[in-house]
């Protein structure tokens, strides 16, 4: 059942929501009769966030609804509602304190999301009645979010390489691209070393995944994703409580996968490529080991000074393939370091590029959006903790500062300064329910990037 259905005439009669604030209760308790301000009085409501209170009629039904928001967070407003009002059908008072309707109606959606493919869900979500041009406007970010999550949240033996390529053409035969493919040891012809080394231990072979869509005339768009499908660490194997929810270790691959799926469905005007190297980092006699020297598909050679540092190999090969294609624009997306949540937390992914304008643009879109992101400097002076004595550079270091820092340096030795480039250290996960932001995967930076290229390409 969708969270959200479009208004159309007839007797269909939906209860009527109001955001509120403290500010604003005067205001809203005189637009009250005399019974309904009695009922306020009565339960000494306070407008605070989150807090609801339901208004009946003479009848004992549902007249109308207050709802306690905060003014700078509209996404989150009505978040918590599809759950906790009862099942029935809901649409915006024209009193609000709130006027962004979009974002409401999206964070009413996307609260609304439960992952359900192995367990039955308790009700169906309440429904909000929103008009034409408001559903036209969020349901194709609600569902490209909603596959985020959907991903993310599959269990591992259910998302391997193999269905990160199904996902992927799911979207090609809707939108006629084309898709090819290197597979297991067709990697090594391809020359995609670090790809093939990372995942050469599991059962399921490690792929490249390429999908091509749009006008050769047109500007050149890259989108990258780490698909490491689970990570044990490799031989650097992670404790249990760091390896308990490795599924979610392809989340950068999710996002590309959506926002490809965002730009195909919009016909936003550029010749788009998409790359996914999807790989599990296992445990066998021919993983790699620490101290094997790998020679990259960019021509460096790197040392693994840690097999847990496995996305940053996945992705340089990638992005050594993407900058041949001297494109306008390189994204890439992964859920690369732990240092990134000590640093920002697990709501607010990691930015890091090489242009200042380009920051400040996407950053611009993300705030326009609700969904926020922090840049972080590109410090050259910590190349120095990636210095190998063997290889032209190692994988990782002995320390533990700047994690999340000397990662995106490590990315950024394969991106010439001529290349326009952008990487986001996404989390891609909720570790607890939060209105509009359900338990587990989580779309971090899908709609501000959405947004930056729809406003860079339009």
């Amino acid at each position: 059942m969708s969270p959200l259905i479009e208004r159309k005439t007839g007797k269909r009669v939906a209860i009527p929501i109001e955001t509120v604030d403290v500010a604003g209760m005067v205001a809203a308790e005189a637009r009250l009769g005399p019974a309904h301000r009695q009922w306020l009085v009565s339960t000494a409501y306070r407008a605070t966030p989150g807090a609801i209170l339901v208004l009946p009629d003479v009848k004992g039904a549902i007249a109308r609804v207050l709802v306690g928001v905060d003014r700078n967070d509209p996404l989150a407003a009505l978040g918590s509602l599809p759950s906790r009002l009862p099942e029935g059908l809901y649409e915006l008072a024209e009193e609000s304190v709130i006027e962004d309707r979009d974002l409401l109606a999206l964070g009413w959606a996307l609260g609304a999301y439960r992952f359900d493919r192995y367990r039955t869900r308790a009700r169906p979500p309440a429904q909000l009645v929103v008009d034409a041009a408001t559903l036209r406007s969020v349901q194709p970010v609600i569902d490209a979010t909603n596959q985020v999550r959907d991903l993310v949240n599959t269990p591992t033996e259910d998302m391997g390489p193999e269905h990160l390529s199904a996902a992927i053409r799911a979207h090609a035969d809707e939108h006629k691209a084309k898709v090819q493919e290197w597979v297991g040891d067709e990697l090594l012809a391809a020359n995609f070393p670090t790809i093939h080394a990372v995942g050469r231990a599991s059962h399921r072979p490690p792929r490249m995944i390429e999908l091509t869509w749009g006008k050769n005339s047109n500007p050149k768009l890259v989108i990258i994703g780490k698909g490491v499908c689970f990570d044990t660490g490799g031989l650097d194997i992670k404790p249990a409580d760091g390896m308990r929810w490795m599924k979610k270790d392809m989340g950068g691959a999710a996002h590309a996968i959506a926002l490809a799926g965002l730009v195909m469905q919009a016909r936003l005007p550029v010749r788009l490529t998409l790359l996914v190297p999807a790989v599990e980092n296992a445990i066998a006699g021919n993983a790699m080991r620490p101290g094997d020297v790998i020679k990259t598909r960019g021509g460096q050679t790197v040392e693994v000074d840690n097999t847990d540092a496995e996305g940053r190999l996945v992705l340089c090969d990638a992005i050594a393939y993407a900058v041949e294609q001297a494109p306008d624009l390189i994204v890439d997306f992964a859920t690369l370091t732990g240092a990134a949540r000590v640093a920002l937390g697990p709501e607010l992914p990691a930015l890091f590029t090489n242009r200042d304008q380009l920051a400040d643009h996407v950053i611009g879109a993300a705030e326009l959006v609700g969904d926020p992101l922090w840049r972080l400097p590109l410090w050259r002076p910590y190349r120095r903790m990636l210095e190998s004595y063997v290889a032209d550079f190692a994988n990782a270091g002995p320390s533990r500062h700047a994690g999340a820092i000397t990662a995106a340096l490590y990315l950024e030795r394969f991106v010439p300064e001529t290349q326009n480039w952008m990487h986001l250290d996404t989390y891609s996960w909720n570790d607890t329910d939060r209105p509009a932001h359900p338990r587990g995967g989580e779309a971090q930076g899908l709609r501000a990037f959405y947004r930056f290229l729809s406003e860079r390409y339009s």
